[in-house]
């Protein structure tokens, strides 16, 4: 047995959702918080038997896409980076984790 764990962006989570559900792949959504940019994320959260580990990272692959955005660094006059230009970032994607597990118990 495998556990996935996801970290998507929000603007990506109900493509991901939606087709993990079509997919009948059963998965546990927490909101959480990205550091670099302090965007709202999302944090999936599956376990599955081994031989489903590829479609569900196709699935992700497929729901979760790069994208660029413009980030404007520092939000005021003390910050050290307040006075920096905007700079074009890519954002979107997935972090995904793989890890093994000796147990998935749903009670």
């Amino acid at each position: 047995m495998k556990m996935i764990v996801a970290i998507v962006q929000n603007a990506d989570r109900e493509n991901l959702t939606a087709a993990l559900l079509e997919a009948k792949i059963p998965h546990t959504r927490l909101n959480t918080t990205g550091g670099f940019l302090r965007a709202g994320n999302t944090t999936l959260v599956i376990g599955i038997e081994d031989d489903q580990v590829d479609t569900v990272l196709g699935i992700v692959e497929k729901s979760c896409k790069e994208r660029e955005q413009l980030h404007r660094p520092g939000h005021g006059a003390l910050h050290a980076d307040a006075y920096a230009a905007p700079a074009k970032v890519l954002i979107g994607g997935a972090t995904i984790f793989v890890m093994n597990l000796d147990q998935f118990r749903k009670i």
